[in-house]
Protein backbone atom coordinates (compact mmCIF):
# COMPACT_ATOMS: atom_id res chain seq x y z
CA UNK A 1 0.00 0.00 0.00
CA UNK A 2 2.96 2.27 0.75
CA UNK A 3 4.52 1.73 -2.28
CA UNK A 4 1.47 2.51 -4.30
CA UNK A 5 1.05 6.02 -2.98
CA UNK A 6 4.36 6.27 -3.54
CA UNK A 7 4.06 5.77 -7.43
CA UNK A 8 2.02 8.84 -7.52
CA UNK A 9 3.79 11.03 -5.98
CA UNK A 10 5.42 11.97 -9.58
CA UNK A 11 1.64 12.16 -11.21
CA UNK A 12 0.67 14.71 -8.51
CA UNK A 13 4.01 16.71 -8.70
CA UNK A 14 3.51 16.95 -12.43
CA UNK A 15 -0.50 17.65 -12.15
CA UNK A 16 1.20 20.72 -9.70
CA UNK A 17 3.07 21.53 -11.84
CA UNK A 18 0.56 21.86 -14.92
CA UNK A 19 -1.79 23.80 -12.86
CA UNK A 20 0.90 26.45 -11.74
CA UNK A 21 1.64 26.61 -15.24
CA UNK A 22 -1.79 27.43 -16.37
CA UNK A 23 -2.14 29.66 -13.92
CA UNK A 24 0.36 31.82 -14.58
CA UNK A 25 -0.64 31.80 -18.31
CA UNK A 26 -4.02 32.87 -17.27
CA UNK A 27 -2.29 35.31 -15.43
CA UNK A 28 -0.57 36.42 -17.95
CA UNK A 29 -3.71 36.00 -20.32
CA UNK A 30 -5.65 38.68 -17.79
CA UNK A 31 -2.74 41.33 -17.77
CA UNK A 32 -2.59 41.10 -21.50
CA UNK A 33 -6.66 42.04 -21.94
CA UNK A 34 -5.82 44.72 -19.46
CA UNK A 35 -3.06 46.25 -21.60
CA UNK A 36 -5.01 45.76 -25.10
CA UNK A 37 -7.80 48.06 -23.28
CA UNK A 38 -5.63 51.10 -23.14
CA UNK A 39 -7.05 51.64 -20.05
CA UNK A 40 -3.81 51.17 -18.22
CA UNK A 41 -0.61 52.71 -19.62
CA UNK A 42 2.94 52.69 -17.56
CA UNK A 43 3.10 56.57 -18.84
CA UNK A 44 0.22 58.07 -16.48
CA UNK A 45 1.14 61.62 -17.02
CA UNK A 46 1.69 61.50 -20.71
CA UNK A 47 -1.95 60.09 -20.84
CA UNK A 48 -3.60 62.61 -18.70
CA UNK A 49 -1.87 65.31 -21.54
CA UNK A 50 -3.12 63.68 -23.78
CA UNK A 51 -6.65 64.02 -22.95
CA UNK A 52 -6.73 67.33 -21.69
CA UNK A 53 -5.10 69.22 -24.57
CA UNK A 54 -7.70 67.28 -26.67
CA UNK A 55 -10.30 68.21 -24.17
CA UNK A 56 -8.96 71.78 -24.11
CA UNK A 57 -9.54 72.14 -28.30
CA UNK A 58 -13.01 70.48 -28.13
CA UNK A 59 -13.99 72.69 -25.47
CA UNK A 60 -15.50 75.76 -27.50
CA UNK A 61 -17.58 73.37 -29.45
CA UNK A 62 -18.56 71.95 -25.67
CA UNK A 63 -19.65 75.15 -24.61
CA UNK A 64 -21.70 75.97 -27.51
CA UNK A 65 -23.60 72.91 -27.19
CA UNK A 66 -24.53 73.12 -23.41
CA UNK A 67 -25.95 77.24 -24.62
CA UNK A 68 -27.90 75.35 -27.45
CA UNK A 69 -29.18 73.09 -24.69
CA UNK A 70 -30.30 76.49 -21.99
CA UNK A 71 -26.93 75.03 -19.62
CA UNK A 72 -24.33 77.85 -21.27
CA UNK A 73 -23.74 78.78 -17.16
CA UNK A 74 -22.33 75.02 -16.67
CA UNK A 75 -18.81 73.81 -17.57
CA UNK A 76 -17.29 70.23 -17.26
CA UNK A 77 -14.17 69.37 -17.09
CA UNK A 78 -11.33 66.61 -16.28
CA UNK A 79 -8.61 69.74 -14.82
CA UNK A 80 -8.85 71.34 -11.96
CA UNK A 81 -10.44 75.23 -12.56
CA UNK A 82 -8.65 77.96 -11.61
CA UNK A 83 -7.84 78.83 -7.71
CA UNK A 84 -8.57 82.64 -8.06
CA UNK A 85 -12.41 83.18 -8.20
CA UNK A 86 -14.10 85.68 -10.99
CA UNK A 87 -14.36 88.76 -9.92
CA UNK A 88 -18.82 89.67 -10.47
CA UNK A 89 -20.68 90.84 -8.61
CA UNK A 90 -22.56 94.30 -7.37
CA UNK A 91 -20.63 96.82 -5.16
CA UNK A 92 -22.64 97.73 -2.52
CA UNK A 93 -22.33 100.97 -0.77
CA UNK A 94 -22.37 100.17 2.90
CA UNK A 95 -21.13 102.35 5.59
CA UNK A 96 -19.41 99.13 8.05
CA UNK A 97 -16.17 98.64 7.92
CA UNK A 98 -16.72 94.89 7.71
CA UNK A 99 -19.65 93.24 5.68
CA UNK A 100 -21.05 90.12 4.59
CA UNK A 101 -24.24 87.89 3.20
CA UNK A 102 -24.03 84.26 3.89
CA UNK A 103 -26.47 81.49 2.72
CA UNK A 104 -27.57 80.15 5.50
CA UNK A 105 -28.46 76.67 4.45
CA UNK A 106 -24.87 75.76 3.12
CA UNK A 107 -22.63 79.18 4.66
CA UNK A 108 -21.54 79.85 0.99
CA UNK A 109 -20.61 83.83 0.67
CA UNK A 110 -22.37 86.01 -1.01
CA UNK A 111 -21.24 88.96 -0.85
CA UNK A 112 -18.20 90.11 1.83
CA UNK A 113 -16.33 93.06 1.97
CA UNK A 114 -13.48 92.79 4.37
CA UNK A 115 -15.36 90.01 6.07
CA UNK A 116 -12.36 88.07 7.18
CA UNK A 117 -10.80 90.93 8.72
CA UNK A 118 -10.70 90.10 12.41
CA UNK A 119 -12.08 93.16 14.63
CA UNK A 120 -14.26 93.90 17.96
CA UNK A 121 -17.94 92.44 17.99
CA UNK A 122 -19.45 93.87 20.75
CA UNK A 123 -23.01 91.99 22.09
CA UNK A 124 -23.42 90.20 19.19
CA UNK A 125 -20.87 87.78 21.33
CA UNK A 126 -24.09 86.73 22.97
CA UNK A 127 -25.38 84.77 20.19
CA UNK A 128 -22.67 81.87 21.01
CA UNK A 129 -23.24 82.75 25.09
CA UNK A 130 -26.77 81.63 24.17
CA UNK A 131 -26.07 78.54 21.93
CA UNK A 132 -23.53 77.50 24.55
CA UNK A 133 -25.64 77.54 27.35
CA UNK A 134 -28.99 75.46 25.50
CA UNK A 135 -26.44 73.28 24.42
CA UNK A 136 -24.83 72.56 27.94
CA UNK A 137 -27.59 73.65 30.55
CA UNK A 138 -31.31 73.01 31.13
CA UNK A 139 -33.53 75.81 31.23
CA UNK A 140 -35.26 75.07 34.44
CA UNK A 141 -32.02 75.33 36.47
CA UNK A 142 -31.10 77.79 39.17
CA UNK A 143 -28.41 80.68 38.71
CA UNK A 144 -27.03 81.98 41.77
CA UNK A 145 -25.91 86.08 40.81
CA UNK A 146 -22.06 86.38 42.07
CA UNK A 147 -20.77 89.97 43.31
CA UNK A 148 -18.42 90.37 40.16
CA UNK A 149 -21.56 89.04 38.00
CA UNK A 150 -23.86 92.08 39.33
CA UNK A 151 -21.09 94.76 39.16
CA UNK A 152 -20.62 94.50 35.19
CA UNK A 153 -21.03 98.07 33.50
CA UNK A 154 -24.59 98.92 31.83
CA UNK A 155 -26.53 97.72 29.68
CA UNK A 156 -27.36 95.73 33.38
CA UNK A 157 -30.79 94.22 34.45
CA UNK A 158 -29.95 95.44 37.89
CA UNK A 159 -29.51 91.84 39.69
CA UNK A 160 -27.99 91.54 42.95
CA UNK A 161 -25.50 89.58 44.50
CA UNK A 162 -26.94 86.39 46.35
CA UNK A 163 -30.35 86.84 44.26
CA UNK A 164 -31.73 83.45 41.87
CA UNK A 165 -32.85 83.30 38.92
CA UNK A 166 -34.36 80.75 36.85
CA UNK A 167 -31.63 80.31 33.35
CA UNK A 168 -34.58 80.33 31.29
CA UNK A 169 -35.14 84.10 32.46
CA UNK A 170 -31.71 85.13 32.17
CA UNK A 171 -31.72 83.84 28.56
CA UNK A 172 -34.33 86.41 27.55
CA UNK A 173 -32.52 89.08 29.60
CA UNK A 174 -29.28 88.20 27.77
CA UNK A 175 -30.96 88.23 24.58
CA UNK A 176 -33.63 90.70 24.53
CA UNK A 177 -32.29 93.82 26.40
CA UNK A 178 -29.19 92.37 25.52
CA UNK A 179 -27.76 93.31 29.71
CA UNK A 180 -23.63 92.05 30.65
CA UNK A 181 -24.83 90.95 34.19
CA UNK A 182 -27.00 88.88 33.06
CA UNK A 183 -24.11 87.23 30.87
CA UNK A 184 -21.61 86.96 33.77
CA UNK A 185 -24.42 85.11 35.60
CA UNK A 186 -24.85 82.58 33.04
CA UNK A 187 -21.35 82.17 31.91
CA UNK A 188 -20.46 81.48 36.32
CA UNK A 189 -23.14 79.24 36.03
CA UNK A 190 -22.94 77.11 33.20
CA UNK A 191 -18.79 77.11 33.01
CA UNK A 192 -17.82 77.60 36.25
CA UNK A 193 -16.02 80.72 36.11
CA UNK A 194 -16.07 83.37 33.06
CA UNK A 195 -12.50 81.84 31.76
CA UNK A 196 -14.13 78.12 31.54
CA UNK A 197 -17.16 79.53 29.74
CA UNK A 198 -15.06 81.08 26.90
CA UNK A 199 -13.08 78.13 27.14
CA UNK A 200 -16.33 76.83 26.43
CA UNK A 201 -17.41 79.27 23.72
CA UNK A 202 -13.94 79.01 22.12
CA UNK A 203 -14.26 75.27 21.41
CA UNK A 204 -17.41 75.50 19.92
CA UNK A 205 -16.26 78.20 17.76
CA UNK A 206 -13.60 75.43 16.50
CA UNK A 207 -16.01 72.68 16.32
CA UNK A 208 -17.97 75.05 13.75
CA UNK A 209 -14.31 76.36 11.58
CA UNK A 210 -14.28 79.88 12.82
CA UNK A 211 -10.45 79.74 13.20
CA UNK A 212 -10.63 83.68 13.62
CA UNK A 213 -12.76 83.64 16.22
CA UNK A 214 -11.53 84.33 20.16
CA UNK A 215 -13.79 84.49 23.18
CA UNK A 216 -12.60 86.59 26.32
CA UNK A 217 -16.07 87.62 28.15
CA UNK A 218 -19.69 86.19 27.73
CA UNK A 219 -20.92 89.75 26.81
CA UNK A 220 -19.03 91.34 24.42
CA UNK A 221 -17.67 94.15 26.56
CA UNK A 222 -14.30 95.60 24.91
CA UNK A 223 -11.14 92.86 26.20
CA UNK A 224 -7.60 92.37 25.02
CA UNK A 225 -8.25 89.18 22.22
CA UNK A 226 -11.88 89.32 22.06
CA UNK A 227 -12.87 89.28 18.32
CA UNK A 228 -14.18 87.50 15.42
CA UNK A 229 -14.60 88.44 11.80
CA UNK A 230 -17.67 88.87 9.69
CA UNK A 231 -17.40 85.67 8.09
CA UNK A 232 -17.06 83.44 11.54
CA UNK A 233 -19.91 85.43 12.78
CA UNK A 234 -22.13 84.72 10.39
CA UNK A 235 -21.47 80.83 10.47
CA UNK A 236 -22.10 81.04 14.33
CA UNK A 237 -25.50 82.71 13.96
CA UNK A 238 -26.46 80.47 11.17
CA UNK A 239 -25.57 77.31 13.50
CA UNK A 240 -27.92 79.15 16.74
CA UNK A 241 -30.78 79.70 14.06
CA UNK A 242 -31.15 75.99 13.95
CA UNK A 243 -31.88 75.76 17.52
CA UNK A 244 -35.59 76.21 17.89
CA UNK A 245 -35.25 77.44 21.43
CA UNK A 246 -32.76 80.21 20.21
CA UNK A 247 -35.13 80.70 17.79
CA UNK A 248 -37.75 81.18 20.33
CA UNK A 249 -35.94 83.80 22.72
CA UNK A 250 -34.28 85.55 20.09
CA UNK A 251 -37.96 86.46 18.35
CA UNK A 252 -39.91 87.13 21.62
CA UNK A 253 -41.74 90.68 21.29
CA UNK A 254 -41.12 90.56 25.57
CA UNK A 255 -41.22 88.64 28.70
CA UNK A 256 -41.83 89.25 32.43
CA UNK A 257 -40.25 87.06 35.23
CA UNK A 258 -39.25 87.53 38.94
CA UNK A 259 -36.47 86.74 40.81
CA UNK A 260 -36.79 83.11 42.52
CA UNK A 261 -38.41 84.43 45.84
CA UNK A 262 -40.96 86.82 44.19
CA UNK A 263 -39.12 90.22 45.86
CA UNK A 264 -38.65 91.39 42.32
CA UNK A 265 -40.25 91.41 39.13
CA UNK A 266 -38.83 92.32 35.97
CA UNK A 267 -39.96 93.09 32.14
CA UNK A 268 -37.59 92.55 28.84
CA UNK A 269 -38.75 93.98 25.62
CA UNK A 270 -36.90 92.66 22.54
CA UNK A 271 -34.54 95.66 20.98
CA UNK A 272 -34.16 94.12 17.95
CA UNK A 273 -35.71 96.45 15.30
CA UNK A 274 -34.86 94.28 12.17
CA UNK A 275 -37.41 92.04 13.17
CA UNK A 276 -40.10 94.68 12.37
CA UNK A 277 -38.34 96.34 9.02
CA UNK A 278 -38.43 93.05 6.06
CA UNK A 279 -40.64 90.50 6.07
CA UNK A 280 -39.51 86.94 7.34
CA UNK A 281 -36.84 88.58 9.56
CA UNK A 282 -36.26 85.96 12.11
CA UNK A 283 -33.17 87.71 14.22
CA UNK A 284 -31.04 87.79 15.33
CA UNK A 285 -28.87 90.34 17.90
CA UNK A 286 -27.61 93.76 18.25
CA UNK A 287 -24.27 95.36 20.05
CA UNK A 288 -22.21 98.30 20.49
CA UNK A 289 -19.16 99.33 22.41
CA UNK A 290 -17.01 102.07 21.63
CA UNK A 291 -14.17 99.75 20.13
CA UNK A 292 -16.38 98.17 18.04
CA UNK A 293 -18.78 100.90 16.99
CA UNK A 294 -22.49 99.17 15.96
CA UNK A 295 -22.49 96.24 14.73
CA UNK A 296 -25.48 93.65 13.92
CA UNK A 297 -26.35 89.90 13.26
CA UNK A 298 -29.23 89.47 11.20
CA UNK A 299 -31.28 87.13 9.66
CA UNK A 300 -34.61 86.05 6.65
CA UNK A 301 -35.92 82.97 6.55
CA UNK A 302 -38.25 82.59 2.86
CA UNK A 303 -39.33 79.67 1.77
CA UNK A 304 -36.18 79.24 -0.81
CA UNK A 305 -33.69 80.26 0.88
CA UNK A 306 -31.83 80.95 4.98
CA UNK A 307 -29.92 84.29 4.33
CA UNK A 308 -27.64 85.98 7.32
CA UNK A 309 -25.97 89.27 7.46
CA UNK A 310 -23.16 90.40 9.70
CA UNK A 311 -22.06 93.93 9.73
CA UNK A 312 -19.48 95.25 12.10
CA UNK A 313 -18.21 98.92 12.65
CA UNK A 314 -21.20 100.31 11.03
CA UNK A 315 -20.66 103.95 12.51
CA UNK A 316 -20.65 105.22 16.02
CA UNK A 317 -22.94 107.60 17.35
CA UNK A 318 -24.94 109.44 16.54
CA UNK A 319 -25.11 107.26 13.54
CA UNK A 320 -27.05 104.18 15.29
CA UNK A 321 -29.65 103.66 12.23
CA UNK A 322 -26.39 102.77 10.04
CA UNK A 323 -26.85 99.07 10.64
CA UNK A 324 -30.22 99.03 9.76
CA UNK A 325 -29.87 100.47 6.34
CA UNK A 326 -26.56 98.33 5.39
CA UNK A 327 -28.29 95.54 6.42
CA UNK A 328 -31.35 95.76 4.46
CA UNK A 329 -28.97 96.63 1.28
CA UNK A 330 -27.63 93.17 2.30
CA UNK A 331 -30.45 91.06 2.55
CA UNK A 332 -32.26 93.19 -0.63
CA UNK A 333 -29.07 92.03 -2.72
CA UNK A 334 -29.61 88.56 -1.55
CA UNK A 335 -32.94 88.41 -2.45
CA UNK A 336 -33.12 90.41 -6.03
CA UNK A 337 -29.56 88.98 -7.40
CA UNK A 338 -29.82 85.43 -6.58
CA UNK A 339 -32.45 82.31 -7.35
CA UNK A 340 -32.02 78.99 -6.49
CA UNK A 341 -30.96 76.73 -9.55
CA UNK A 342 -29.87 73.23 -9.52
CA UNK A 343 -26.80 72.88 -10.45
CA UNK A 344 -26.44 68.84 -9.64
CA UNK A 345 -25.38 67.53 -13.28
CA UNK A 346 -26.28 63.29 -13.62
CA UNK A 347 -23.70 62.08 -15.06
CA UNK A 348 -23.01 58.53 -16.79
CA UNK A 349 -19.37 57.36 -15.89
CA UNK A 350 -17.71 54.96 -17.83
CA UNK A 351 -16.63 51.79 -16.13
CA UNK A 352 -13.34 51.45 -14.47
CA UNK A 353 -10.82 48.32 -15.22
CA UNK A 354 -10.05 46.58 -12.15
CA UNK A 355 -6.42 44.91 -12.41
CA UNK A 356 -6.03 41.45 -11.17
CA UNK A 357 -9.82 41.57 -10.32
CA UNK A 358 -11.97 38.22 -11.37
CA UNK A 359 -14.05 40.97 -12.97
CA UNK A 360 -12.92 43.04 -15.70
CA UNK A 361 -14.77 46.20 -14.82
CA UNK A 362 -16.48 48.24 -12.34
CA UNK A 363 -19.24 50.27 -12.94
CA UNK A 364 -19.49 53.47 -10.68
CA UNK A 365 -22.48 55.81 -9.22
CA UNK A 366 -23.08 59.10 -8.72
CA UNK A 367 -26.29 60.99 -6.99
CA UNK A 368 -26.83 64.19 -5.81
CA UNK A 369 -29.31 67.08 -5.10
CA UNK A 370 -28.16 70.60 -5.10
CA UNK A 371 -30.10 73.38 -5.15
CA UNK A 372 -27.61 76.46 -4.60
CA UNK A 373 -28.34 80.79 -4.26
CA UNK A 374 -27.19 81.73 -7.72
CA UNK A 375 -26.34 85.17 -9.37
CA UNK A 376 -27.55 84.76 -13.15
CA UNK A 377 -23.45 85.80 -13.87
CA UNK A 378 -21.72 82.80 -12.10
CA UNK A 379 -20.39 79.77 -13.77
CA UNK A 380 -20.37 76.32 -12.25
CA UNK A 381 -17.31 73.98 -13.20
CA UNK A 382 -17.12 70.57 -12.64
CA UNK A 383 -14.26 68.33 -11.88
CA UNK A 384 -14.36 64.62 -12.02
CA UNK A 385 -11.54 63.32 -10.09
CA UNK A 386 -11.28 59.39 -10.93
CA UNK A 387 -8.58 56.90 -11.12
CA UNK A 388 -7.88 55.40 -14.78
CA UNK A 389 -8.45 51.55 -12.71
CA UNK A 390 -9.11 50.23 -10.46
CA UNK A 391 -6.61 47.55 -8.26
CA UNK A 392 -8.64 44.17 -6.93
CA UNK A 393 -9.84 43.59 -3.91
CA UNK A 394 -12.66 46.06 -5.20
CA UNK A 395 -15.56 46.20 -2.03
CA UNK A 396 -18.90 47.22 -3.03
CA UNK A 397 -19.82 51.16 -1.77
CA UNK A 398 -16.06 52.30 -1.61
CA UNK A 399 -15.52 55.83 -2.49
CA UNK A 400 -13.20 55.67 -5.72
CA UNK A 401 -13.47 59.66 -6.51
CA UNK A 402 -14.90 62.37 -6.41
CA UNK A 403 -17.26 65.27 -8.51
CA UNK A 404 -16.15 68.61 -7.33
CA UNK A 405 -18.16 71.53 -7.81
CA UNK A 406 -16.45 74.87 -8.51
CA UNK A 407 -18.54 78.08 -8.11
CA UNK A 408 -16.81 81.00 -9.85
CA UNK A 409 -13.61 79.32 -9.63
CA UNK A 410 -13.66 78.46 -5.75
CA UNK A 411 -14.60 75.18 -4.34
CA UNK A 412 -18.53 74.76 -3.17
CA UNK A 413 -18.66 70.73 -3.06
CA UNK A 414 -17.55 67.79 -3.35
CA UNK A 415 -19.83 64.78 -4.49
CA UNK A 416 -18.44 61.04 -3.93
CA UNK A 417 -18.27 58.57 -6.51
CA UNK A 418 -19.10 54.89 -5.54
CA UNK A 419 -18.32 51.44 -6.68
CA UNK A 420 -21.18 49.63 -7.56
CA UNK A 421 -20.24 45.68 -7.03
CA UNK A 422 -17.90 43.70 -4.73
CA UNK A 423 -15.20 42.34 -7.34
CA UNK A 424 -12.26 40.12 -5.44
CA UNK A 425 -8.71 39.47 -6.91
CA UNK A 426 -7.91 36.52 -8.71
CA UNK A 427 -6.90 33.55 -6.45
CA UNK A 428 -5.45 30.07 -7.12
CA UNK A 429 -9.19 28.77 -6.34
CA UNK A 430 -10.40 30.97 -9.41
CA UNK A 431 -7.79 30.43 -11.97
CA UNK A 432 -8.60 26.43 -11.30
CA UNK A 433 -12.05 27.27 -11.96
CA UNK A 434 -11.15 29.09 -15.36
CA UNK A 435 -8.91 25.93 -16.17
CA UNK A 436 -11.70 23.87 -15.58
CA UNK A 437 -13.74 25.71 -17.61
CA UNK A 438 -11.22 25.53 -20.53
CA UNK A 439 -10.35 22.26 -20.23
CA UNK A 440 -14.26 21.51 -20.31
CA UNK A 441 -14.41 23.87 -23.38
CA UNK A 442 -16.65 26.33 -21.34
CA UNK A 443 -14.40 29.21 -21.83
Amino acid sequence: MKKKNIRMIPWLLVLLLLTMVHFYCLKESYDAILNSSGMIVDDFNEKLDSENKQARENQQKYEELLQEEGLGWTRENQEKPPEAPRTSGKDLKLHALSSLLMDGTNNRILYEENGYDRKAMASTTKIMTCIVTLENSKLDEVVTVSSYAAGMPDVQLNIKPGEQYYLRDLLYSLMLESHNDAAVAIAEHVGGTVEGFATMMNDKARELGCEDTNFVTPNGLDAEGHYTTARDLAVIASYAIKNEKFLEITNTPSHSFEEITGKRNFHVSNKNRFLYLMDGAIGVKTGFTNQAGYCFVGAIKKPDRILISVVLGCGWPPNKSLKWSDTKELMNYGLESYSVKQIFRPMKLDPLVVKDGQERWEYLTLEGDMPVLMREDELVDIAYDIPSYLQAPVHKGEIVGYAKYYIDGKLFEKLPIYNTTEIAKIDFHFCIQKLFEMWSLQY
